[in-house]
């Protein structure tokens, strides 16, 4: 995603970044991506996805999500 032009996705929300931090948890892991700005974004995605990208710090990744599966909350 973050060289290859001939990729294509359906969502239009997309953010450049590097990654910043992997947690790993039992079944999941925590993903954090800095944007090319400097503010993170958080994941949750599965142990199997995380070593099938090779995540670690500083790898380049894009954050991609529709706005359908973003939610909002205020104090």
């Amino acid at each position: 995603m973050t060289g290859d032009e001939n990729t294509q996705v359906s969502a239009r929300n997309r953010v450049g970044g590097k990654v910043t931090a992997v947690t790993k948890g039992a079944v999941n892991s925590e993903i954090i991506v800095a944007s090319d700005s400097g503010e993170p974004i958080a994941a949750i995605i599965t142990n199997e996805s995380a070593n099938r990208l090779w995540l670690s710090n500083g790898t380049p990744a894009t954050a991609i999500f529709k706005a359908s599966s973003v939610i909002i909350g205020v104090d």
